[in-house]
């Protein structure tokens, strides 16, 4: 087969079986996979190429086990702007989704605890502004002169087998001017998120900790036993309140 050919030659989608059409394949480090199966991956996934069939398969398991969490999923609370971070206080998780349709769009559940940090930066977009000269052409100044905007982004450092990190632009629209009212509030905006899952995160762990932590015998001060109180705080003899 000439190169023509091997470049037209039809492949096979080695997750669903179906025909890859012309510009649709998507390689992986062992075979293909098809733009259909390629949308159902998490959007926060970047290592595909590096990928094995297996791996992919796994991680579709994975995104499909997870439409369970989101229908399940009860926002508590509501942060950010069009990219929006809702929190399952109840559930220990939270998402983070640009869809309206949110459920639809199946974001990734994670659990409170697979937070491991999060970091903001301001970017800068620089765009030289130009001149018309005499003749009608249009050069630089000089010194050159720049047109700047700013977008203020958070990352969210996470465990997860699928990805590490999940980035977003937290200013809904481009700011003008660094220090000004929409870049104070972008600001506001990443350090609420990354101080409510930072305080989510440590409260799980401190709860974890708790419940591993070995009990103590205590006295009750309402029946006078030495008892050892249950998960719920009360003596194991009278019922009394005694606490954790």
């Amino acid at each position: 087969m000439g190169l023509f050919g091997k470049i037209f030659e039809k492949k096979s989608c080695d997750i669903c079986g179906g025909e890859i059409g012309l510009l649709g394949n998507r390689k992986l480090e062992d075979g293909n996979l098809c733009k259909e199966c390629a949308k159902k991956l998490s959007p926060f996934f970047s290592e595909r190429r590096r990928s094995t069939v297996e791996q992919i398969r796994e991680q579709l398991d994975y995104r499909e086990a997870n439409k369970d969490r989101v229908a399940g999923f009860n926002t508590t609370r509501t942060l950010g702007g069009d990219t929006k971070v809702l929190l399952d206080e109840d559930a220990q998780c939270f998402i983070v989704t640009s869809s309206s349709r949110w459920r639809d769009a199946n974001p990734d559940v994670m659990d409170f605890s697979q937070v491991t940090g999060c970091d903001s930066e301001v970017r800068e977009t620089r765009t030289e502004i130009y001149r018309e000269n005499s003749e009608g052409h249009r050069e630089s100044y000089e010194p050159p002169r720049y047109d700047i905007d700013y977008d203020v982004y958070l990352t969210i450092h996470v465990n997860s087998p699928y990805f590490d990190e999940i980035t977003f632009k937290v200013n809904d629209s481009r700011i003008e001017e660094r220090y000004s009212v929409e870049f104070r509030e972008a600001e506001r905006q990443a350090n609420e998120i990354r101080e409510a899952l930072t305080s989510l995160r440590e409260t799980v762990r401190e709860n974890v900790a708790a419940a591993k932590a070995p009990k103590v015998a205590v006295t009750c001060p309402f029946c006078g036993a030495t008892t050892m109180p249950d998960a719920n705080g009360r003596c194991e003899f009278c019922g009394g309140a005694i606490g954790l």
